[in-house]
Order: structure tokens, then sequence, then C-alpha cells
């Protein structure tokens, strides 16, 4: 995108801010994974990835290995339309299923990785597979039982990856 996404101007503060608050009204309480200088000010507590560089895999690796709850809300800071609704929704629908991981799927198919809920007890087996090189979240995933939730919109969990995205989002 050429800039920041997470601090994007929106709806009065940062869309990184925007997102953790729908985090923090679904789960509790939310935490940003990334570099404490750059997002201290947004008001919650920003934890150094211990993979810097390494993607969204090493990004998960550390919200796991810092967290001490159960179930994890793990969400990607380019997400205008999460609600809360939606977070609280995926995050019961893990809890019940039991499994591993649950992602959100639209009508595509294709699961949503950076929107999902991940149990602590996984992170061994994805750290297992970082370490041999992994690095797309799905394919570390493969074989430890991850839920797929079935929704009929994808618009509460698309992100925006360009400008002409995000200008398409904040012109509705």
């Amino acid at each position: 995108m050429g800039r920041d996404k997470a601090r994007l101007p929106f709806q009065g503060g940062r869309l990184a801010e925007f997102v953790a608050r729908a985090v923090e009204s679904a789960a509790g309480s939310a935490v940003l994974v990334g570099d404490p200088a750059l997002y201290g000010e947004f008001g919650y507590q920003v934890v150094a990835d211990l993979y810097a560089g390494e993607g969204p895999l090493g990004g998960i690796l550390t919200a796991l290995d810092h967290t001490r709850a159960d179930w994890n809300l793990v969400v990607a800071c380019d997400m205008p339309g999460l609600t809360a609704g939606f977070l609280s929704r995926i995050l019961d629908a893990a809890e019940q299923s039991g499994r591993a991981a649950l992602m959100p799927a639209g009508p595509s198919g294709r699961p949503e990785p950076l929107c999902a809920v991940y149990n602590r007890r996984a992170r061994p087996e994805i750290e297992a597979a970082f370490r041999r090189g992994e690095r797309k979240i799905t394919a570390a995933l493969a074989g430890l039982g991850v839920e797929i939730l079935a929704v009929a919109e994808v618009a509460e969990f698309q992100n925006v990856n360009t400008p002409e995205d995000w200008a398409d989002y904040v012109a509705e």
C-alpha cells in the first residue's frame, strides 16, 4: 500500500485503534503485536514481534507466546468492516468447536487466517512448522483440526491492501 495501514486515519483515530476496540469489546482485552515505539500511543499494550520481518505467522506465534488465555482472537489491523458482534460470534463458535483454530470463510470458501481464533495449545505445532521454514498460515495449521465457519458476507473481515481498496472503503 505504500504506507502503514495501522496508522490510516479512521473514525476519529487510527485503523489499528478501531480494530483493537472491536477485539477488546468481543474478548475483554486487546494486545497489539508490533513495534512498541510505533504503536504505543494507541493506548493498548504492545508486544514486540518475536519474529519481526517473518510475516503474519510470526505475529500469531508472538501473540500465542504472550497470552494466558486459552482462546485468542487474532485480527489484522487492516479490516475496517469489523464489528465486535462478528468477533464475538467467531470466538463463541471456536470455544464450542474445541478445535485448534477457527477461521471464517466467505462464499468463495477461502478461509481468513488473519481474522480467526487460535487456541493456545496449538502453538507448539505452529512453531514447529515455522521452524521448518513454513510461513503460510494455513499450511502451518494443516493437520491441527481447524474449524471453518461459513459466513454469507466477507465485508466484516475484508482487508484493505491497496490505496484503491482504501479509497473504495472510505468512499462508501
